[in-house]
């Protein structure tokens, strides 16, 4: 009887991808998944280590799964806790078979290294590149490149993950086909700067390339990740070209002085600029971003400059998060720490502000008529909604999943629409003759 295996994924998308190709790689060496971690084989724990909550979740996760294993069963943890952390972890957790770092060969039946960290170097198996199984969902999360060549301060992910690495286009090309889904969602540490790490086999303006590559054998792709700088008038057409007006960017704050203290572009009139440029293009395109209450230097000048771009924006979804002082960052060490206390009271205001604009651009969309993918029996998501993060529409049991249909929307609560209709979009193949 074939070995079983079972993955538990924490973390971001990307950590998603990173475990598609481990269960590729199982496959291929002939184990078999179980959804009861107590009937594996060998138990895999994909951790995160972006903030001490995900830490902390990560480690309940894996002493969790301790306690349900089998007798004789292998516990692994990987991840960015496993490549971060490397020998801390693996002395602090005992109840680790082995703990691997990124692209480390998991090892099954050999008495495992405790821990290996490969950001630095080639790793011993590509975890980028291995194939993955197709797509159990009708859309599919893929990575175009691995770390990041940006110095935030208040983020480790390049000290761990490493520079930037991009794919080649043939790779992420053949990727997409062999997923089969109908919506593939693009992601990155810093998605507008693929292949600027090889100009020579990539060229300039890859990223443009890439999209419109993707988007002519899917019926929708969609990206995630968008530093503001490298949002150029060529990307936002190509975004705009694919039928997905969905714009997230990477924002983080509007103040200038308080975005150079956190070592990042821009500021709030640069950022509504662009915003009202793909607005003029597309009036209904959709935009998320995510912002940092708190970071070190904070002053009540820079929050009210956030509130003020906040409600100017008028985004359509958002994400506001604390600070979280992180060891090696250039941040840790700053000086004007803000209180715990006042990081509080910023970001209920914040989110107070954001709800409202979420509800309203909630509201403005009863009356229309959108296209849905039906990702599920009775669940759907338009342009407007990325899988996993924004809200849903709820649709009839009847569409049948995998399939696209026209909607009229009739309500909303919360994040989530409601739908009548179920008019079929007839399929072919690629979005642009739809």
């Amino acid at each position: 009887m074939a070995q079983r295996f079972y993955v538990e994924t924490l973390g971001c998308p990307k950590n998603q991808v990173d475990s598609d190709k481990l269960i590729g790689k199982f496959e291929a060496d002939g184990l078999s998944a179980t959804e009861d971690p107590g009937k594996a084989d060998v138990i895999v724990v994909n951790t995160c280590a972006f903030i001490e909550d995900a830490r902390r979740e990560s480690i309940d996760t894996i002493l969790a799964l301790d306690d349900r294993k089998k007798r004789g069963a292998k516990l692994v943890v990987t991840g960015c806790m496993a490549e971060r952390y490397g020998d801390e972890l693996a002395e602090a957790l005992p109840e680790a078979d082995q703990v691997a770092g990124f692209g480390v060969s998991i090892e099954l039946g050999k008495k495992p290294k405790k821990s290996i960290s490969v950001s630095a170097q080639v790793p011993e198996f590509d975890l980028l590149n291995l194939p993955r199984p197709k797509s159990t969902a009708p859309w599919a999360y893929v990575k175009i490149a691995e770390g990041c060549d940006r110095t935030c301060g208040f983020c480790a992910i390049p000290s761990f993950r490493g520079p930037q690495r991009s794919r080649s286009i043939k790779s992420i090309l053949n990727e997409v086909e062999a997923l089969e889904a109908k919506e593939i969602v693009l992601i990155a540490q810093d998605l507008a700067s693929y292949g600027k790490d090889q100009p020579e086999e990539l060229g300039a303006g890859s990223i443009v390339s890439l999209v419109n590559q993707v988007s002519a054998l899917v019926p929708r792709t969609r990206l995630l990740y968008l530093y503001p700088s490298d949002l150029s008038d060529e990307l936002i057409e190509a975004i705009l070209g694919t039928g997905v007006a969905y714009f997230d960017l990477s924002l983080q704050h509007a103040s200038k002085e308080h975005l150079r203290r956190m070592r990042r572009w821009g500021d709030g009139p640069r950022f509504i600029e662009r915003i009202r440029r793909i607005r003029e293009l597309q009036p209904d395109a959709a935009f998320r971003s995510n912002f940092i209450v708190g970071y070190p230097g904070e002053t009540e000048e820079d929050h009210d400059q956030l509130l003020r771009f906040v409600e100017e924006a008028n985004l359509d979804w958002c994400g506001f998060f604390t600070y979280s002082a992180e060891e090696g960052t250039h941040a840790a060490s700053m000086p004007d720490q803000v209180p715990a206390e006042l990081m509080a009271e910023r970001i209920a205001e914040l989110r107070e502000l954001q709800d409202k604009k979420s509800d309203a651009a909630q509201d403005a969309t009863i009356g229309r008529v959108l296209e849905v993918l039906v990702d599920e029996t009775g669940l759907g998501r338009s342009y407007r909604e990325a899988p996993e993060i924004d809200g849903v529409i709820h649709v009839s049991d009847a569409l049948a999943v995998g399939t696209f249909h026209t909607v009229s929307i009739v309500g909303a609560f919360g994040p989530d629409l409601v739908a009548e209709g179920s008019e079929v979009v007839e399929e072919v193949e690629t979005s642009h003759a739809r």
